[in-house]
């Protein structure tokens, strides 16, 4: 895929954090990373946690020493998997809490991203319910990238040809602007703009049939406002990106995170780049967010940006 020369370089992904557990999910997000790596000229990080729960439930030294070599042999793989890009990577065994041992790692590091499978070896699969993913998303305020684990048909390389910024008007949303238009920079793509109108949150589960035509309309009215604002900013960084804008509807029970999964597949997106509270503002569970919906649902890369506190 054509690699376009950046105006001026953001070093925003200065250094990358990937982390692995030995499933096939890790290693595809390793890829994942290891390319925005060469693309961002990024020095790489890869952790493996053997978990402290499971080494208590040892019993000998032998089951111990097997645990941290399955740690030692998923970093093995991704050593191999560097060479082949000849990109030269740290890697790191711990020991602990994995979701804590990777934030506190990435932090130490001053980390400009973070790069994890959307499930890994738990076989949590969509629902990411206590996945150590979840647990990172919660945790850290770096922004990460979450990989899923479906091969695309014939799919060499990442392709980020078409990259979706979701907004609801809101600062929270504004912190994926910067990251999702240096990333369509670096790579030459398309950046959608979309806002989705919650049609069952404005009108309540049981009435979302009858709204007012034009309670409906000052709703879309504020979507295009939102959407407008986003490729005025866009524009104003990175004037030769072309910029796509859409407000979409969507009456289902998983609110906006639908329209996001069905605008995804109609049009191809590569990447989704959305905003997320900072930890502070997050006295709910994370599992409650659209952007939490979002990444259990839709078979594209997603990477979360947290305002700061």
């Amino acid at each position: 895929m054509k690699r376009v020369a950046p105006e001026f370089l953001l070093k925003m992904y200065d250094r990358i954090v990937i982390a692995v557990d030995g499933s096939d999910e890790a290693q595809r997000a390793a890829r994942r990373g290891l390319e925005l790596a060469q693309d961002f000229d990024a020095n790489v990080d890869v952790l493996s946690v053997v978990e402290q729960k499971a080494l208590r439930l040892t019993e000998t030294s032998t089951e111990k020493a097997q645990l941290r070599e399955r740690g030692e042999e998923a970093l093995t793989e991704i050593e191999e998997l560097a060479s082949e890009f000849g990109h030269a990577i740290t890697t790191k065994l711990l020991e602990g809490k994995p979701a804590v041992q990777i934030c506190a790692y990435a932090d130490e590091k001053d980390a400009g991203l973070i790069v994890v499978g959307r499930q890994g070896l738990t076989g949590l699969g969509r629902r990411l319910l206590g996945g150590v993913t979840e647990q990172v998303l919660h945790r850290s305020d770096i922004p990460t990238l979450v990989v899923s684990g479906r091969n695309h048909d014939g799919e060499v390389e990442a392709d980020y040809s078409r990259v979706l910024i979701t907004t609801d008007g809101s600062e929270n949303a504004d912190v994926a602007i910067p990251h999702g238009s240096e990333i369509a920079r670096r790579y030459g793509s398309t950046v959608h703009v979309l806002n989705v109108v919650d049609l069952q949150a404005a009108g309540g589960a049981f009435n979302a049939g009858g709204l007012e035509t034009e309670f409906v309309e000052r709703l879309e009215a504020r979507g295009e406002d939102a959407v407008d604002s986003v490729a005025r900013k866009i524009g104003d960084s990175a004037p030769n990106l072309t910029v796509e804008t859409a407000v979409e509807r969507t009456t289902s029970f998983e609110g906006a995170a639908a329209g996001v999964r069905e605008y995804v597949a109609k049009n191809d997106i590569d990447l989704v780049v959305m905003g997320s509270h900072g930890r502070s503002n997050l006295k709910r569970q994370f599992l409650g967010s659209v952007a939490s919906t979002v990444l259990r649902t839709v078979d594209v890369p997603v990477l979360v940006v947290k305002q700061s506190d």
